[in-house]
């Protein structure tokens, strides 16, 4: 088989051989027998966290979540600097290329700062040009003052890239434990006046359902219900803690969700009911919450949790492969317009080759438990983004971004 691209879409799917004769002129890629397939999504990122590994963590060892964002994230975004925000974009973005991911929705914060914080990101990305949308965490956490820039930074973003084909925003906000009524109520004015979704953690961690508990009476899903920000435009992010209601909530608005299994392990915060939401209809994707750029592994710590918290070898693995393989894409097309996922004439070429040798046969049928047990990352050597090739043979060919990442890693 082959895929013919020109003007950044698909233009034809079919044989090798005819392909090429009727294209003489054309590139040939060869995928040499291995995979052609659409880009992956990561649904829930933070390109900031790239410098958080090997952070030290000052005192004892934090023993809950809370403790966790106060210990090390907060700690973190608090020291960002427009060139520290840049750097840690530009290596999460190479290496999205390089695991064949080929588009992300980020969750941006830097609270000193806040007032052009996604430009350098969106300065990356003019490097690494993959498809990505944007947003700033507004909080009341740091102040009334931080809290309004962050405001200011998701409307001048979204405003400028209303309609952009790689690049669109979302407005940001941290968790409900963090945003007031007041700070929420302008958020979601201003998210209406520039008719857009929103992008908030919910429920995450036990401590914000206490909060909401305590000071609205109700479940994190259940107060955002309330303000009416629920639907198709919105993406919420975790939903660990959340009610069967709530969990109807979800699925009766349609509004998009995205799981994060690899950082929830990593925060002890619990499982989400993945198998209950997807089966009563909830939009449910995939995101890694920035642990990495890997969706081929952040599926099979879907696929295992699945089994270990319901202690059923039955669960998770459909679900996982459904929730990458198809939610990611249509969540993408609830929120922007982007159809994307499949190789197909007309489509956008957002594509990966994978040198995977299956040791078995690969059909329609058993295609997702090669996914699943097979195919990994280390299998990409061909990325491919609005018909630009970004990575071929594993070489990083554009804007020489191996070396921007080797300059990256010795400034600091």
């Amino acid at each position: 088989g082959a895929v013919h691209v020109e003007s950044g879409l698909i233009s034809e799917v079919g044989g090798f051989a005819s392909l090429k004769k009727k294209h003489p002129k054309a590139e040939i890629i060869d995928a040499d027998g291995g995979i052609i397939m659409p880009g992956l999504v990561n649904s829930h990122m933070h390109l900031y966290s790239t410098f958080a590994r090997g952070m030290a963590i000052k005192g004892e060892p934090p023993k809950v979540f809370l403790d966790i964002l106060k210990s090390l994230w907060w700690r973190l975004d608090q020291a960002l600097t427009a060139e520290d925000i840049y750097y840690s974009a530009l290596i999460a973005l190479i290496e999205c290329v390089k695991c064949g991911t080929t588009a992300i929705i980020d969750h941006h914060a830097s609270p000193n700062f806040a007032h052009g914080s996604l430009q350098k990101i969106e300065d990356a990305l003019k490097m690494v040009p993959i498809r990505a949308s944007l947003c700033y965490e507004v909080s009341d956490r740091d102040g009334v003052k931080i809290a309004n820039e962050g405001i200011k930074e998701n409307e001048r973003f979204i405003r400028k890239h209303s309609g952009n084909n790689m690049v669109r925003g979302m407005f940001g906000m941290h968790a409900s434990f963090t945003v007031s009524e007041k700070t929420l109520e302008r958020c979601i004015a201003s998210a209406k006046d520039l008719g857009c979704g929103m992008h908030v953690h919910t429920a995450e961690g036990k401590s914000d359902l206490r909060d909401c508990k305590k000071r609205y009476g109700c479940g994190v899903v259940e107060r955002w219900n309330k303000h009416g920000i629920l639907g198709t435009e919105t993406l919420l992010a975790h939903c660990v803690h959340i009610s069967d209601e709530e969990i109807e909530l979800l699925a009766k608005t349609g509004v998009n969700v995205a799981h994060n299994p690899y950082s929830n392990m990593n925060n002890a915060v619990g499982a989400a009911r993945t198998a209950e939401m997807l089966d009563r209809g909830v939009l449910l994707g995939l995101g890694t919450d920035g642990m990495s750029s890997d969706m081929f592994l952040e599926s099979k710590f879907a696929h295992m949790i699945a089994k270990h918290e319901n202690k059923d070898p039955r669960k998770g693995f459909a679900e996982a492969c459904k929730m990458l393989l198809e939610n990611n894409y249509k969540i993408l097309s609830n929120l922007f317009g982007w159809n994307l996922g499949e190789i197909k004439e007309g489509l956008p070429a957002d594509i990966i080759v994978c040198d995977y040798k299956a040791p078995t046969p690969i059909s329609a049928d058993n295609f997702s438990g090669h996914f699943l047990y097979g195919l990994a990352a280390g299998h990409v050597v061909t990325t491919i983004v609005n018909g630009k090739v970004l990575m071929k043979d594993r070489e990083l060919i554009r804007s020489n971004m191996f070396a921007l990442l080797c300059t990256s890693r010795s400034a600091f």
